[in-house]
């Protein structure tokens, strides 16, 4: 189960829910912007120049040297040393900042920018997120004395530790505070995932993803620029821009390791496909996209070819179906919340498994692909699913919930 938001910025994620019983189971690009003309705005670009080049060229000592020099600053410069270590096992393309705004106060100054940076490899558009970067001068020269995530924006991996890379067949994870072995588990499922996506997708994608491991729930919420109260017991969750155009930073998987590691190996490679699901159907994903559809299609995938029954799958759902409480509906976006009752979160999650699970057996697993593609080209919502279901599956709103609600009955008792 996953939930999905509908700003530029997605966010998917795959509960625990109903998984806990299967436990067996980122060129050279200088600084830039419209920030004055005065002596003091040219020398803070070239110091930040200077800065993105020693990332890119992976020079520590060039990297430390626009940081404060001098006793007085020995911290800062160590904090500089650190930063750089933590970042330099990021495969990276690019690095560079683009300053937006500079407020200056005698020999102390504060500069507002965008950071662009690209995984190399998989990032075919820079990930731009905004910093803060505080600036003293010292000697006749500018230096960075700190650099911090602007206002709520997300914090980066390399800033909550030194992370490790492992690349597998079809993946890159990033992790920090875990070991190697631990990542490489995460690169093996990825790699079972990709191709297990790749067969009931069809369509042509990158057909590769980038997974973050931080150390905790904590970290993972710092990922999301989100409170961690949102995100517990939710193992996964895939960031990216809804609709891709083909030129977008890669999706982010990123794992929650304290709700990810109560599972056992079968959830495990679940809630990875679902994700990658995520990542494969996103160009075919937009705002005409209800949630029971894109994320019961990614739970589809997730449990293809596992032979786990419908009432294994669904335990929420079967209950309600047993007590005679048959939805009346198919779950609407505000079910998905992650902040909400669980329960009905975990049923929302298993109507859209149950109702895409339905169009595979009833019209075809390439008339559910055909299905998604249709409600996810439409534009707008009103009247996406009911064009889906005219023009692919011949059927409309009304007769589609009745076989499902009819559905539900035979295969959840």
């Amino acid at each position: 189960m996953a939930g999905r938001g509908r700003a530029p910025k997605k966010v998917v994620g795959l509960l625990l829910a109903g998984l806990t019983g299967l436990a067996g189971l980122t060129g050279l690009v200088g600084c830039g912007g419209s920030v004055g003309t005065d002596a003091a705005s040219a020398e803070v670009r070239q110091v930040l120049d200077r800065r993105a080049a020693a990332v890119r060229d992976g020079s520590e000592k060039a990297f430390v040297a626009t940081a404060p020099p001098g006793s007085v600053a020995a911290g800062e410069r160590a904090g500089a040393r650190t930063e750089f270590r933590n970042l330099r096992a990021v495969p990276l393309t690019d690095w560079s900042y683009r300053v937006t705004g500079l407020h200056r106060s005698g020999d102390r100054a504060t500069a507002d920018a965008e950071l662009r940076y690209r995984i190399d490899g998989y990032d075919r558009a820079p990930v731009v997120t905004p910093r803060t970067l505080s600036l003293v001068r010292a000697g006749g020269r500018w230096y960075v004395r700190g650099d911090q995530p602007a206002g709520d924006a997300s914090r980066q991996l390399w800033e909550q530790g030194a992370v490790v890379a492992v690349r597998g067949e079809h993946s890159l994870v990033l992790g920090v505070g875990q070991s190697r072995g631990t990542l490489r588990g995460y690169a093996s499922l990825a790699d079972r995932a990709v191709p297990a996506v790749r067969q009931a997708w069809g369509e042509k994608w990158p057909g590769q993803v980038v997974v973050l491991v931080p150390e905790s729930l904590e970290g993972m919420a710092e990922l999301l620029g989100a409170p961690a109260s949102g995100y517990r017991g939710i193992a996964a969750v895939t960031t990216g821009e809804a609709g891709g155009s083909g030129k977008a930073p890669a999706d982010r998987i990123i794992v929650n390791p304290d709700a990810y590691g109560v599972l056992g190996s079968f959830g495990r490679q679940v809630v990875l496909t679902h994700e990658t699901t995520h990542v494969a159907t996103r160009a075919s994903t937009s705002a005409a996209t209800p949630l029971w559809l894109s994320e019961g299609y990614a739970d589809w995938v997730g449990y293809l070819g596992t032979g786990r029954t419908a009432p294994q799958v669904a335990p929420e759902l079967t209950r309600a179906v047993l007590d005679g409480r048959v939805p009346h509906a198919l779950p609407k976006d505000g079910d998905f919340g992650f902040g909400g009752d669980a329960g009905k979160l975990a049923r929302a999650y298993e109507s859209g498994w149950l109702a895409c699970r339905m169009i595979a057996e009833r019209w075809g697993e390439v008339r559910l692909g055909e299905f998604y593609r249709a409600v996810g080209a439409h534009g707008k919502r009103a009247g996406a699913v009911e064009t889906g279901l005219r023009e692919v599956l011949d059927t409309s709103p009304e007769e589609f919930t009745a076989l499902w609600q009819t559905y539900l009955r035979e295969r959840l008792v």
